[in-house]
């Protein structure tokens, strides 16, 4: 088959699928994307230039649309000078978020086309109003509802959409579900497993050694902020440290912006180091950034227990790799984590806005070695059970025949 892929940061959430349509050694495979460093051998990157910047007089409500259908239009017109050198896809899968494949149907009418929907907006009842310390302005709402142009125009072009978990899905209108299939993404388990014997060594992160005599509780972000419960985190900071004297805290994560921008001039972190200044060992607490693939799993397998915060919003691939990992979790007792974790079966839960709860949470695994060992096989046994890669795989096998009418034996490796 010939697959068409569009995603502006290539390879996106299509790194696991890509990887199999190649070792699969009979489809010819090009991605639509921005420039960026990212190869994966046997895939056909076709750049285009990212979108200027709206006009600086564009309404400030829909200044997202506008950026969207800038990448739309580019986005179509590299289409249409694949189509003129004879390229002709069987299927196009891409990313509904920004805007990218909304003109994709003009180059190529008839093609199927199968969308990834993450997520769908709302001015209440979900992320928007969750945490009283960071009220949303009323004043803000209509940009919130213009954030679902996209996300509308994309249910009306006739294709089909997937989306990761039910609690995604359950964020998008009712009359839509038909259009979105439940796609439960994988983990591979044979990178991500349980390493036991690395406890009995010491682990490298930057210049910085964990020993084996250390508790490490771990802590990943792509950015550090709110959205991810980093002001929580270190709030747990002092009565954490303050109980034992042994533990070490690592918290992974850039100080970029994802989800919501710190005041003017600083960053979530700084903010939070100069309200905690003095509360607790700073020694003790290592913030090195965003750290290499490796380090971070090597970081997760010998971790004593691994902290996941989040709003009701989407839950990131680190909570599958920890759960893969045999990790010792304490989750946000917050939907989309509930749908992974289940109260002392596979990890504990604890209120978002507590940080002696989530300490206390903690020190309970760090103290009582026979409920983190159980945890720990919960996760695991969770993540096979519901994570695993060849699942996943067949789950897109089955519903790339279905839209192109070919079968899943066709699309999916030997």
């Amino acid at each position: 088959m010939r697959f068409l892929f569009v995603h502006q940061n290539f390879p996106g959430q299509f790194l696991h699928l890509v990887r199999h349509l190649v070792a699969a050694r009979k489809h010819e495979i090009v991605f639509i994307t921005q420039p960026n460093a990212n190869e994966i051998p046997g895939v056909r990157k076709v750049p285009y230039r990212r979108p200027e910047p709206p006009p600086a007089d564009t309404h400030w409500t829909v200044k997202e649309f506008e950026t969207a259908s800038r990448r739309a239009e580019a986005v179509a017109r590299t289409a249409a000078s694949l189509k003129g050198l004879g390229f002709q896809p069987d299927i196009v899968i891409g990313h509904h978020g920004w805007g990218e494949l909304l003109h994709i149907g003009d180059v190529w009418p008839g093609v199927p086309l199968l969308g990834y929907y993450e997520f769908f907006y709302h001015t209440n009842g979900i992320d928007v109003g969750f945490d009283p310390e960071f009220p949303t302005n009323l004043g803000d709402f209509p940009r919130i509802r213009a954030k679902n142009a996209v996300n509308l125009l994309a249910l009306n072009l006739g294709g089909h959409g997937q989306t990761p978990t039910a609690w995604q899905l359950s964020t998008y209108p009712e009359w839509a579900y038909e259009q979105i299939t439940l796609l439960p993404e994988g983990v591979n388990l044979e990178l991500c497993k349980p390493q036991p014997e690395l406890r009995r060594e010491p682990l490298r992160i930057g210049e910085t050694d964990i020993a084996p005599s250390e508790k490490l509780v771990t802590y990943v972000a792509r950015d550090l902020e709110p959205y991810r419960g980093f002001h929580t985190m270190m709030r747990a900071l002092p009565p954490l440290l303050g109980a034992r004297k042994d533990v070490r805290v690592v918290m992974v994560g850039g100080d970029g912006v994802s989800y919501g921008a710190a005041p003017h001039g600083t960053t979530w972190r700084a903010l939070m180091q100069k309200e905690m200044a003095g509360k607790f060992d700073a020694e003790r607490v290592l913030f090195p950034g965003r750290i290499d693939y490796r380090t971070y799993l090597r970081m997760l397998q010998r971790s004593d227990a691994h902290v996941y915060l989040t709003y009701p919003f989407v839950a990131s691939w680190s909570l599958r790799e920890a759960l893969a990992g045999g990790c010792a979790i304490v989750g946000s007792d917050t939907e989309p984590v509930r749908e992974f974790i289940r109260h002392n079966r596979n990890g504990l839960l604890t209120s978002f806005f507590d940080p002696r709860g989530l300490a206390d949470s903690v020190l309970s695994l760090l103290e009582d070695e026979v409920l983190s060992r159980r945890l720990r096989a919960g996760a695991r046994r969770y993540a096979e059970r519901n994570l695993g890669m060849a699942e996943y795989i067949a789950g897109y096998a089955d519903l790339i025949g279905r839209l192109t009418g070919q079968t899943a034996r066709r699309t999916a490796a030997r």
